[in-house]
């Protein structure tokens, strides 16, 4: 299909981004679409230039907090279902951007590969997790990746290009994708020997999640990768310790009982100490405004409880800049991206 056609099949008209995101806040889109393809991508976004369209591109919106009033020229796009994996010449495993990033630790466990455990239970994509170099414990996206696929935005008629792995500048919760306006569509893992049998279970994987809904949903995110733990250990045998151990903090600081977009702040490791313990020591723990309050659990949580509006979040993050500020001497940098278009 020619742009024109791609843009008339794909592109739906004042859809809810509350329904693309796990803060379920944000007003209705204008425009709104899911390709399947880098190729369809390739053409909505020509078609974008145009309509006069602003292409605002994301993955599950598990990290980004939408605007009540989107804009009357916005394209919102997400890459949710560029999520088709697929084995390359070279025997590396191909993944899209819009894949689950918590699948691969399901497939690494099956296929006994350590190395992906880290990813247990992250919401978001693929294409997300390279963006801010995602990370638990001593797991992070750099240490299993070889080559990261992407369209620069500044291009008129952008094309596929690749970055090795160790040009992509990842640091903490940082990445040369950040300086750029550089689109990932997909990445290849780094090899593993056991390439072939990630392949097999992942691509079974996608199929079911495909079939769940493949939501934005903290619950329903959650409720997925239970069914599938309980499937795969239902003879008896048990997730890693460090998958369990993941699975219980989660759990304990109830990351999926509320919509949230997870952790809020950027941690500041040159001030040595992580921002939800401050916000602990500040007694700001509890504090609600409108329907959103700051986590009980987690200092560094803001939770819709009860139809916030993204104006309630925003709120309680100055909260917890000025206080940090005025008691420690530093503002908070928020992890979590704040869309105002």
């Amino acid at each position: 299909m020619n742009k024109n056609e791609i843009f008339a099949t794909r592109v739906s008209r004042n859809v809810p981004l509350s329904q693309h995101s796990s803060y379920e806040i944000g007003g209705n889109a204008p425009y709104f679409a899911q390709p399947e393809t880098p190729e369809e991508l390739q053409q909505l976004l020509a078609a974008c230039k145009e309509r006069d369209l602003q292409p605002f591109l994301f993955g599950m919106g598990t990290n980004l907090l939408f605007p009540d009033q989107p804009g009357d020229n916005t394209l919102y796009i997400t890459l949710k279902k560029i999520d088709q994996c697929r084995l390359s010449d070279g025997n590396r495993l191909f993944v899209g951007a819009g894949m689950p990033l918590s699948l691969l630790a399901l497939s690494g466990y099956q296929a006994g590969i350590p190395d992906y455990e880290f990813t247990h239970l992250l919401p978001g994509t693929l294409g997300a997790g390279v963006y801010i170099n995602a990370k638990y414990g001593e797991g992070q996206m750099n240490r299993i990746l070889h080559t990261v696929y992407y369209l620069d935005m500044s291009e008129a008629d952008p094309e596929v290009r690749s970055l090795p792995a160790e040009e992509c500048g990842f640091a903490y919760k940082t990445s040369v994708f950040q300086q750029h306006p550089w689109l990932i569509v997909g990445t290849e893992l780094a090899a593993t020997g056991k390439d072939q049998t990630v392949f097999a279970e992942l691509s079974d994987m996608l199929v079911r999640w495909r079939k769940w809904g493949g939501g934005s949903a903290l619950p329903s995110f959650y409720d997925f990768i239970m069914e599938e733990v309980r499937e795969l250990t239902k003879n008896g045998q048990s997730l890693p310790k460090r998958m369990e151990d993941i699975h219980q903090y989660r759990v304990a600081k109830k990351h999926f009982e509320f919509p949230s977009c997870g952790s809020v702040f950027k941690n500041n490791y040159d001030f040595g100490r992580p921002v939800g313990a401050l916000v602990d020591e500040l007694e700001l723990k509890g504090l609600a405004y409108g329907g959103a309050v700051i986590s009980p659990y987690h200092g560094n949580m803001i939770l819709n409880v009860n139809h916030a509006a993204a104006a309630d979040v925003l709120y309680l993050i100055r909260q917890v800049q000025d206080a940090v500020n005025k008691s420690y001497g530093f503002v908070p940098e928020p992890e979590v991206g704040i869309v105002s278009t």
